[in-house]
């Protein structure tokens, strides 16, 4: 993070926000600047669908009920800021694409996994990846594996539980101690899980709050 990224402050997320690309590759990933937070999780998570209520824009992430419909690292700042020289946004989230899908060829699938394995290893700016976690499912193999590549990384993440309105409430409280339990000897594993829901709009200002905490580098 340069000096002439401005402050990250809660009225951020207030603000319009913009998608301003599509990375296939890492060869078009844009100039290292600002902090990035990432949102990873399993095909179907709702990764879209948080990114939306989180900065309450209904159609900014493209949301499908076709799993793998994420193919990129898609990248969303503040508006108003030129990008270039010193104007740069204080702040980049990522919609990677989602894992664990199997309605795409092999080929596909591989190709997006390795682009974000090499992201998640190599972008210096990576400050933190939010893992979502289906409420209804828990952690499963393929998001254990996951974690297991995050922390032979180095990159910390904390686990996000999605869909929390779909469960009852002792539950969601039973299944935030049970996820803890899991993660507690994780070394990358930032050592608080949230739960949330993107249509109830619950937990979205525990997500934020998390968000700028990391980005400032917490």
């Amino acid at each position: 993070m340069t000096e002439s990224v401005p402050t990250l402050e809660p009225g951020l997320f207030k603000r319009p926000w913009v998608f301003i690309r599509g990375v296939p590759a890492m060869k078009f990933l844009p100039p290292e600047g600002p902090p990035e937070i990432a949102f990873a999780g399993r095909s179907n998570v709702g990764k879209s669908s948080l990114i939306n209520a989180l900065l309450e824009q209904g159609g900014l992430a493209r949301t499908s009920n076709t799993p793998g419909r994420t193919q990129e690292l898609n990248y969303f700042v503040p508006g108003g800021f030129s990008g270039e020289g010193e104007d740069l946004p204080p702040l980049a989230l990522v919609d990677m694409p989602g894992y664990g899908f199997a309605q795409a060829p092999k080929d596909e699938v591989d190709r997006w996994t390795k682009l974000v394995f090499d992201y998640l290893k190599g972008r210096v700016t990576l400050k933190r990846v939010y893992l979502l976690i289906d409420a209804r499912h828990g952690i499963m193999k393929r998001d254990a594996d996951v974690m297991d590549l995050l922390d032979k990384a180095a990159v910390s993440y904390q686990v996000v539980l999605t869909k929390a309105d779909k469960i009852k409430p002792p539950a969601v409280l039973r299944l935030k101690s049970e996820t803890l339990d899991k993660i507690r000897k994780r070394p990358a594993a930032f050592p608080e899980v949230v739960a949330t829901s993107s249509e109830k709009s619950e937990g979205l200002d525990e997500v934020r709050a998390a968000i700028l905490f990391a980005a400032a580098g917490r």
